[in-house]
């Protein structure tokens, strides 16, 4: 299976790094023999037909910082490159982007355009265009998936798409991302809003500029496709209400109350929201640190609660490495 791979990031790395480790073990078990025909980062891309070594490229960014100088290095770039190069799947883990989507969204698109395959862990796309990508991809007889969108390593939309097969999900509530969560669990134990987000930057939960995580904006668009998907809604981003925790204050009596504040993105028939919330220490969705929780509440069989770290570079390669192992099996 030829890809082309957009975006050698955190997660960019990773993917090739887990590529690399698991190589024997996906041709073993699945048949997969995964080529990489070309690679792009923000400055420079590589292509060659042949494949290229993903150990190669991987040891080029981390030394240089760029693929500038590789031998196989062409003057393509973005939507060019993915026209312009035969392969079956495009692998995109680019910046998300929340206002245009990009560059992800052409990149999706020219892949469509093309017959190719996606495989993408950028949430901008899906938060402003989902049910329309969705319908193209399934009108074009091609696979989009998306399982490195929401959770990371967490299976919240495996789980979704194999495990509530026939149910009928009334609500989403969930705690959907790791940085909010992390400085509301430090605010807890004394800390400030400013000391509990520079912490979370020290230690690589937070970006330079945080503003779509502690904004709320992130987990709006977690919830958009967990909500999309699993309640068979139409949302994008603009349809959320959306209230982050910027000023947030945590009452001491509230923490001797045995309560909990988190930021909470709910979707049920009254509408879709991320705001924070007052909850029960005992409440399931009261995770610490870093971590995502997600409860689904079924119609039939009632409250389903996964629980795990939803961010880091290797977790969501996993998820990309899952979702091209089902590609595999859905072709083959």
């Amino acid at each position: 299976m030829r890809m082309i791979l957009m975006g050698l990031g955190v997660v960019g790395r990773s993917f090739l790094r887990t590529l690399i480790e698991k190589a024997p073990e996906l041709r073993l078990k699945y048949g997969l023999n995964p080529t990489l025909v070309a690679v792009a980062d923000s400055s420079s891309a590589v292509q060659d037909e042949r494949g290229l070594d993903p150990r190669e490229i991987l040891d080029l960014k981390v030394r240089k910082g760029s693929l500038s100088g590789h031998a196989r290095e062409v003057g393509m770039r973005g939507v060019e490159l993915i026209r312009g190069v035969d392969a079956e799947v495009l692998i995109d883990v680019t910046p998300s982007n929340f206002k245009t989507g990009e560059p992800s969204l052409s990149y999706i698109k020219a892949a469509l355009n093309t017959g190719k395959h996606v495989i993408t862990a950028s949430k901008g796309p899906f938060a402003l265009e989902m049910p329309a990508l969705i319908e193209m991809f399934q009108e074009g007889g091609l696979h989009l998936l998306f399982s490195g969108t929401v959770g990371g390593g967490v299976p919240f939309v495996r789980f979704v798409r194999k495990c509530l097969i026939g149910e009928r999900v009334l609500a989403i509530k969930g705690v959907l991302n790791g940085t909010t969560n992390y400085i509301l669990t430090r605010m807890e134990s004394g800390l400030s809003f400013e000391s509990a987000l520079r912490e979370a930057q020290e230690l690589g939960y937070a970006e330079a500029d945080p503003s779509n995580d502690i904004d709320g904006l992130d987990s709006a668009a977690k919830l958009v496709i967990l909500s999309n998907l699993a309640m068979e809604t139409d949302l994008t981003i603009r349809d959320v209400e959306i209230e982050g925790i910027r000023g947030v204050e945590i009452d001491r009596k509230i923490l001797e109350e045995g309560k909990s504040v988190r930021l909470i993105a709910s979707s049920d028939e009254s509408g879709a929201r991320v705001r924070p919330e007052i909850i029960d220490r005992t409440d399931p969705l009261a995770v610490s640190g870093a971590l995502n929780a997600v409860s689904f509440f079924a119609e039939s069989s009632g409250r389903h609660t996964l629980i795990g770290k939803g961010a880091g570079g290797d977790e969501t390669a996993m998820a990309l490495i899952r979702d091209l192992v089902e590609l595999r099996m859905s072709l083959s």
